[in-house]
Order: C-alpha cells, then structure tokens, then sequence
C-alpha cells in the first residue's frame, strides 16, 4: 500500500537524516521531503538518495528556481515540491522525469499548475484554503487530478478532507521539529498512518 503522505523535514541535518527516514519507512511513510531552506540541503537530499532511494520517493521542498531543479536531477532526487505555482521549475521538473507538486491557492493557480504538467497539487496553506474551499475548488478541478493538502493538517482533520475529496497530505511540523529523535519522529509518524488507514482504506 502506498500512502500519499508527504514527510516534510524543514531544518534537518544530514547527521540525522538517515534515522529518520528509517523510522518513517518503518511506519508505512514512503515520500520524504527535505525543503531547500534547511540546513545543507543539497548534501542532506544526496545522502537520504544513496540511503534510501530504493525504499523511498527522495525529494526537496520549498524548490523555487529551475537551477535548483538541475541539482537535484543530478543527485538523483525524485521529487520536487513548491510553495508556489511556477510554470518553468515545473516544466523543468518534469523534463528531468521528476514528479512535480506545485502549491497553489486558487483555481487559476491549480489549472496553471496541471496545464504545465504538474503530477500534483499542493494546496498551501490548507488551514486558509479550508475544507469547504478545497470542496468548491475539487468540483471544478479534471477527476483525475491529485490534490494534498498542506498546513494545519493531521490526524485529527484527515477524515473531513478525505470526505471533501483530498488525495493526501503534506505533513511538516507535525511529524518532524529541529530537535526531535528517531523516536519522536516514530511516534508520531505511527499515529499519524493508524488515522490515514482509518479514512482511506
């Protein structure tokens, strides 16, 4: 079963990173995500792809410009996730044959977004956007398009989005803080699969 759960790693170091993407993978969480205004992060996103590459879906975060996506092409990273909907890193993205989750905010934004090619969307911040927003914009939107929500999302809100149509989450803070053990991570990455299990089985 693969879960559409995006670990969001913002602050961590490459002294760390392998633990924690352990523990994550242990628990069922399989898209692991290191944002671009963390420590190092080209050597970080290097080291998890050498560690786990072949038991996760590598990629960075918070990807602004197309020269960031040539260094991650060329680290071998797999996946490159936006806070905004820039139609060249995703066009970028998606030359190197890595998947693509821009975030967006408005209608205009999702379909600017798939129209270049995104493979997802990433509705950020998802606590503004709200459910019934995300309802409004999802009755529009192709039936086959992805759509995460980002920020101000866990366990404890997973099913109404799940019911209003969501395909999966991004989940930062709630699973990794700068200071946080192997064991914190675990944790909570553990709660956090039991709830998505519940509501999408």
């Amino acid at each position: 079963m693969t879960r559409e759960i995006i670990a969001i790693l913002r602050g961590i170091q490459s002294h760390e990173i392998c633990d924690i993407a352990d523990v994550l993978i242990a628990a069922g969480i399989t898209k692991i995500e290191v944002p671009l205004n963390s420590p190092d992060p080209f050597a970080t996103i290097a080291l998890l792809v050498k560690h786990a590459g072949d038991r996760a879906v590598v990629g960075a975060g918070t990807v602004l410009e197309t020269d960031a996506v040539t260094r991650l092409a060329d680290i071998g990273a797999q996946m490159v996730v936006s806070p905004d909907t820039c139609a060249e890193v995703i066009r970028a993205t998606k030359a190197a044959e890595m998947l693509s989750y821009p975030g967006v905010m408005t209608p205009s934004e999702c379909f600017a977004a798939l129209r270049a090619g995104a493979d997802g969307i990433k509705l950020f911040p998802a606590f503004k956007i709200g459910v019934d927003g995300f309802a409004a914009v999802k009755s529009v939107l192709p039936v086959a398009a992805k759509t995460y929500a980002v920020g101000g999302v866990g366990p404890d809100n997973f099913a109404d989005w799940q019911a209003a149509g969501i395909t999966g989450f991004g989940i930062g803070t709630g699973i990794y803080k700068v200071g946080f053990s192997a064991a914190d991570v675990a944790k909570r990455a553990d709660e956090i699969v039991i709830a998505y299990d519940k509501v999408f089985p």
